[in-house]
């Protein structure tokens, strides 16, 4: 009797050690990019994942920092992604010039949350005061390639303005210690910021002030991913922003869960940086979906980008080249 209970004992355990790498083997496993290292503002797909939207779906998710939206269009149409974020606008100029085999499917954000921040007695206040300054930013970042585009609507030169390669995380460092006059950031980083200005305030100047139409960051596929898979492009898709509604709606719990994945972040500033980008998820007077996209949308941006010469000339941009609406 003994013998038999102790092999059926064997016998359980063994079925129930495998019933777990089972399961998780019947994920569809994805990988994702963030738009830019992996500060609070990218936190919803670490919320997406703690709160289990993506398992629900049936998808487990590779979660890799990115280092600006070119980087991440160019890995994401390379097919070393199968997701990232990048800035839309950036996307429309990249996409224009290089016609890279991606699409956007969603807008994480429904205003633009880039802005070129500086710190109180830098001499900049306004966009004028940037013309002969520094500004530290990682090439091919958001900011970088945006600029000419609020350097137009601003009245100044982009080109009497430096950009000095600087690596992200490095960013508020450099900024702090007077290495630049100002950094490329989004708006959600004054928190960060600050923290390490150690109680300087911080300068925003938002390019939505005088561009107000763009969208912000934007979920990007490749073209042949959703073409052969688009069930599992959907599901990742609602899951992720199941993961940002909920993060926007509960940012004190945003900052844990991010620290929990990523331990050298600050969980307060997390969720402060959250709690500052929900405006821009879902803005005042907004009525659609969250990460909604409309075509005629799309094709204003367009035209913003034309006439201020983003696009090179001669280049036909549809707004079908850039979205996949629905």
């Amino acid at each position: 009797m003994r013998k038999a209970v102790s092999v059926l004992l064997a016998i359980l355990l063994a079925v129930t050690g495998c019933a777990g790498p089972a399961e998780r083997q019947d994920l569809a496993h994805v990988s994702y990019l963030t738009s830019f290292n992996t500060f609070g503002r990218d936190a919803y797909v670490y919320v997406a994942q703690e709160k289990g939207f993506f398992a629900s779906r049936g998808i487990d998710v590779e979660i890799t920092p990115g280092t600006g939206s070119v980087d991440v269009l160019k890995l994401v149409a390379a097919g070393r992604a199968d997701f990232g974020v990048a800035d839309f606008t950036a996307t429309a100029i990249t996409l224009a010039k290089e016609r890279l085999p991606v699409t956007t499917i969603a807008a994480i954000h429904q205003k633009s949350l880039a802005a070129i921040v500086t710190l109180e007695g830098s001499g900049i206040s306004k966009p004028a005061d940037m013309v002969g300054r520094k500004i530290g930013d990682q090439p091919g970042s958001t900011n970088q390639v945006m600029f000419p585009v609020y350097a137009k609507a601003a009245g100044i030169d982009a080109g009497k303005v430096e950009f000095v390669p600087s690596a992200p995380p490095a960013l508020p460092q450099l900024l702090a210690a007077g290495q630049v006059d100002g950094i490329g950031q989004f708006v959600v980083g004054t928190p960060l910021i600050e923290a390490a200005a150690k109680g300087r305030k911080a300068v925003v100047l938002p390019y939505g002030d005088l561009v107000p139409d763009l969208y912000g960051n934007a979920l990007v596929v490749s073209k042949e991913f959703q073409g052969k898979a688009p069930d599992k492009v959907r599901s990742f898709t609602d899951a992720l922003l199941e993961g940002l509604e909920y993060a926007i709606t509960h940012p004190d719990e945003v900052g844990p869960i991010l620290k929990k994945y990523q331990p050298t972040q600050d969980a307060t500033v997390a969720s402060a940086e959250v709690a500052l980008m929900a405006p821009y998820v879902r803005p005042s007077g907004y009525s659609g979906r969250v990460g909604g996209m409309t075509e005629e949308r799309v094709e204003k941006i367009i035209r913003t980008l034309v006439e201020a010469r983003a696009i090179p000339d001669g280049v036909v941009l549809r707004p079908g080249d850039l979205a996949t609406f629905g």
